[in-house]
């Protein structure tokens, strides 16, 4: 049965002080490639058959520093949530002037539904059961990585909001017996912390 690998991007500057990041394409900071780097050691010796990664440069950078970008293909359904007028902003931020706003709940003006976004992540999972590969491997974005999580279970795309992500982590997706389950959730391997 395929198995489907999370792995979250290393850090950026807005994803260190808590700004929400969606369509803007930052880089790694020097942490961030450090951390990508050492997700290769926790990754090494896995086969992955399928290697898709978001296009935005976190991504296919934490990809590469974790040593599979020669194998990775772009897949645009991985980008992370389009957070609109909320982009670049923090949540604390917005609350100043939205003080019970949610992202779960509220949404986001002139961004993307949450339904928008889980749909995407349907046709990610879709895409990677349709492989045949039985070791999947997802470099994406806290938000899309934790909706997919929440979709691969046959949850509610706002129940995602329980699912928490941190940067250079590596998450995984299977199965107990026929159930899809989640089989490892938010590890940071060590020297990824």
């Amino acid at each position: 049965m395929t198995e489907l690998w999370l792995i979250r991007h290393g850090e950026t500057e807005w994803s260190r002080s808590g700004a929400h990041t969606g369509r803007t394409d930052l880089p790694l900071t020097e942490a961030g490639r450090t951390r990508a780097a050492a997700l290769g050691q926790y990754l090494k010796g896995h086969n992955f058959g399928l290697v898709l990664t978001s296009p935005l440069q976190r991504a296919v950078e934490t990809c590469r520093l974790a040593g599979l970008g020669e194998h990775a293909q772009i897949e645009p359904d991985l980008r992370e949530w389009d957070y609109g007028d909320y982009e670049g902003r923090s949540t604390e931020d917005i609350r100043r002037q939205r003080p019970d706003w949610s992202l779960w709940t509220d949404g986001v003006p002139n961004g993307e539904t949450i339904e928008r976004v889980a749909e995407r992540a349907r046709a990610v999972i879709e895409r990677a059961l349709e492989s045949a590969e039985r070791k999947v491997a997802l470099f994406a974005h806290g938000h899309i990585l934790r909706i997919l999580g929440a979709c691969w279970m046959g949850l509610a795309p706002i129940d995602a909001r329980l699912l928490g992500l941190t940067t250079a982590s590596v998450s995984t997706l299977g199965h107990e017996r026929e159930t899809r389950v989640i089989t490892l959730w938010n590890l940071v391997p060590e020297g990824c912390g």
